[in-house]
């Protein structure tokens, strides 16, 4: 998907890497690096050992250790990771953030997130549900309870609820593919390079 996304706006494909292949990227640019969390580490440092800067969205891994490493030995970013790059996600981040902050002054609300994924997903709760604790809890100083769907072939969802014994507010972000992942991850690397 990303591939194909990224040959759509005019790139070229200099090389895909599969388990077991070789791992060169004298011809690249920028790499995007989608994998699992026992791997997403060593393929940033094979990329940055070749001088190659990584757009990453493995999740369930340690990430902010090494975006700090980033900063403190490059003078350029070499590293872009998120939890999530789909651009809906991240105007739905922007949108949790308004939302919890609104919160501050209203403690008769309890926030809790439910995310559903497909049957495949590694890591659970989601890497973007953790970004949307994480926000909330930034803003609001109390943990914020996730629940986990794994079923079917669900690319993703993901609801925010704000409870009272009053009223209900939620937001919800349903992904329709994986398209809109690859697409975001793309604009990233065009914003790297």
């Amino acid at each position: 998907m990303i591939e194909s996304v990224a040959q759509e706006r005019g790139h070229e494909i200099v090389a895909r890497i599969d388990a077991g292949d070789a791992f060169d990227l004298k011809d690249a640019e920028v790499a995007i690096e989608f994998t699992t969390p026992l791997t997403a580490k060593d393929n940033i440092l094979r990329a940055w050992a070749q001088g190659v800067p990584v757009v990453c969205g493995s999740t369930g891994w340690d990430a902010a250790a090494l975006m700090e490493e980033d900063k403190r030995i490059h003078t350029k970013p070499m590293l872009v990771w998120k939890s999530n790059f789909s651009v809906g996600v991240n105007i739905f981040f922007d949108l949790n953030k308004q939302l919890a902050s609104a919160m501050k002054t209203h403690p008769q609300y309890t926030p809790s997130i439910t995310e559903t994924h497909h049957i495949h997903k590694l890591d659970k709760p989601s890497g973007t549900a953790k970004t949307l604790a994480q926000e909330i809890e930034m803003s609001q100083s109390r943990d914020v309870e996730i629940t986990s769907i794994r079923e079917g072939e669900v690319p993703g969802t993901h609801v925010v609820t704000w409870d009272s014994e009053e009223d209900t507010i939620v937001i919800t972000h349903i992904a329709k593919g994986r398209r809109g992942f690859a697409l975001g991850a793309v604009l990233a690397a065009e914003e790297l390079v």
